[in-house]
């Protein structure tokens, strides 16, 4: 008997942040379960290239979108351009997001305004046109890629850690306000993965003290995001709604 925990066939999923890193690997797990795909970007020429890969892997539909979720206006947009591509949206991942590291009292309120906007804000404006539908439907999986740094954070991660533990509170409200109706809402939050972001900012002293605090000893690669995202994504973790789920190699183990 075929296991069907798992499979995501007639599923369709809007993955934000999907040309590259963690959203990449989410979207093509998804395509890899039978769901078809539409992934956003601001990127438009590495965006159609991801979109061809997994579409040549996994012989699903995957709908590229360029969109700027850093603009209000745009998350409403990307909304509808993948309903119209698509016919629904049935998981919506909410990964785009970025980072700027400045100490309190050097926060520029134009940075802060930004992260704000792309890593909370947005969030919000792509549920808030997309959960319609899924209660319409009462079948929905809503994952907001928050971080352990919404649990914990590090000297000058003041926009990031705000933002990130914001999503971990809106998830666990929505989670109450729409169980009833057949979906859950949950996040992620990864710790240390060798994606493009943490690279660009942190020296190789740092990138080497992250991997050293975790149990692991190494930083993740974003294909081992993938299982966890599918999880929350599929019937296989349909019980689980307002959770946190902890993807760090064991870094927050430590205390000292």
């Amino acid at each position: 008997m075929k296991n069907t925990l798992f499979d995501l066939t007639g599923r369709s999923a809007l993955v934000t942040g999907g040309s590259r890193g963690l959203g990449r690997a989410m979207a093509s797990a998804f395509a890899s379960a039978g769901a078809d795909v539409a992934i956003s970007s601001r990127h438009e020429d590495e965006l159609g290239a991801t979109a061809e890969a997994i579409r040549r892997e996994h012989n699903v539909r995957v709908e590229p979108i360029v969109a700027d979720l850093t603009l209000r206006g745009e998350p409403e947009r990307l909304a509808e351009a993948a309903v119209h591509r698509l016919g629904k949206i049935d998981i919506l991942v909410n990964n785009a997001g970025s980072n700027v590291p400045q100490p309190i009292d050097q926060v520029r309120d134009e940075d802060w305004d930004r992260i704000v906007q792309l890593n909370l804000t947005s969030c919000m404006a792509l549920c808030r046109a997309l959960v319609p539908g899924m209660k319409q439907r009462r079948w929905g999986r809503i994952i907001h890629i928050s971080s352990v740094m919404g649990i914990g954070s590090k000297e000058a991660r003041n926009s990031y850690s705000a933002t990130k533990a914001a999503l971990i509170g809106m998830a666990k409200a929505s989670a109450l306000e729409l169980g009833p109706l057949g979906i859950t809402v949950n996040c992620l939050a990864p710790g240390p993965f060798a994606t493009e972001l943490p690279m660009s900012i942190l020296s190789k002293e740092e990138q080497e003290g992250f991997a050293g605090r975790t149990a692991l000893g190494r930083w993740g690669q974003p294909d081992e995001l993938a299982g966890p995202a599918l999880l929350l994504a599929s019937n296989a973790g349909s019980y689980i709604t307002g959770s946190v789920l902890v993807v760090d190699g064991g870094i927050l183990c430590r205390v000292f």
